[in-house]
């Protein structure tokens, strides 16, 4: 008997046998074994992160350089004309203030239509793309009346919405003015749902790539009181510009649409529609007598007469 009772006080006295840990057992089987994580079959969204873009645009498409006719725009053969002046002065500031804080994507619209949103989107693009060290990529996000391919004659699709749709791949809208550094990418065919098109998050990540592979990405957005786009537009980008016509735009029109942005990364505002005296005439004065040689004080009198009698015809 003594032996038992000292055989049950031993077996008291030992530990109990440790309980295993489920939790280290769970963890165990998901770093043994390679089925435990299931990987998602890519999006839209990571395929365009894979995606080679500086191969895109490398082979994109080069298209002819035949605007139309009355489009209105920046012509490099003529570049003391005053449109180009006014462009170039547009592009010194912005490229200033990009030396200073991060600023390649850039959304220009207007407060209502018809007040040259597109115009002076198309026309800055053109005028950056001069410089010789600077890629530009010119963007329709105007889904609702877009006008990129209208203004270069080329094929509306394919185009963003395409894109956006998982239809075609980066390659296939990416297409370059023969000749400049200049690339369009055209709004694409006609959607019923525009702004839930911008909402998807391939929306965002395009942006987010075209930015790191371009000096200036510049869209074309649709008018702020007509449509949310623009306002969504300049959520995703670094800045945006203004642009009011001078007899058009109201001043509760531009507060609005300034209430609208909420103040947010607002760059300026750009004024169309100057009088063509204003310009033309003081421009064409300057450059007439600062390039003739060996301009005399009498012929710049003449010059200058000849200008203000510019002015006063065209004021007529």
């Amino acid at each position: 008997m003594s032996r038992v009772h000292e055989a049950l006080r031993k077996a008291q006295q030992s530990p109990e046998p440790a309980k295993p840990d489920s939790r280290a057992k769970i963890a165990s089987s998901v770093i043994e074994s390679p089925l435990a994580v299931e990987t998602p079959a890519p999006s839209p969204a990571a395929i365009l992160e894979i995606e080679d873009i500086e191969d895109a645009i490398r082979n994109a498409t080069e298209l002819p350089y035949h605007p139309l006719s009355d489009a209105l725009l920046v012509n490099p053969a003529k570049p003391r004309e005053a449109p180009s002046e006014e462009f170039r002065t547009l592009r010194t500031r912005l490229n200033h203030l990009q030396s200073l804080q991060p600023l390649h994507t850039l959304v220009v619209t207007s407060a209502s239509p018809a007040e040259g949103k597109s115009f002076t989107a198309t026309n800055l693009a053109i005028t950056q793309s001069q410089l010789a060290d600077k890629r530009v990529l010119l963007a329709d996000f105007d889904f609702r009346r877009p006008t990129v391919e209208k203004t270069f004659q080329i094929d509306s699709s394919p185009g963003i919405s395409d894109y956006l749709l998982g239809k075609v791949r980066m390659g296939d809208i990416v297409r370059r003015i023969a000749g400049t550094n200049l690339y369009v990418m055209t709004a694409g065919e006609i959607v019923s749902n525009p702004l839930e098109l911008l909402n998807l998050k391939e929306c965002k990540l395009l942006l987010e790539t075209v930015r790191e592979h371009f000096d200036w990405v510049i869209l074309d957005s649709p008018p702020l009181l007509f449509a949310a786009d623009g306002n969504l537009l300049a959520t995703m980008c670094d800045g945006t510009i203004l642009v009011v016509r001078i007899g058009t735009t109201t001043f509760d029109s531009v507060t609005r649409a300034l209430q609208s942005l909420c103040e947010n990364n607002i760059l300026g505002i750009v004024v169309n529609g100057a009088r063509r005296g204003e310009l033309y005439s003081k421009y064409n004065y300057y450059h007439n007598y600062y390039y003739a040689p060996g301009a005399e004080s009498e012929e710049a009198g003449d010059l200058q007469a000849e200008a203000e009698q510019q002015e006063l015809q065209a004021d007529e």
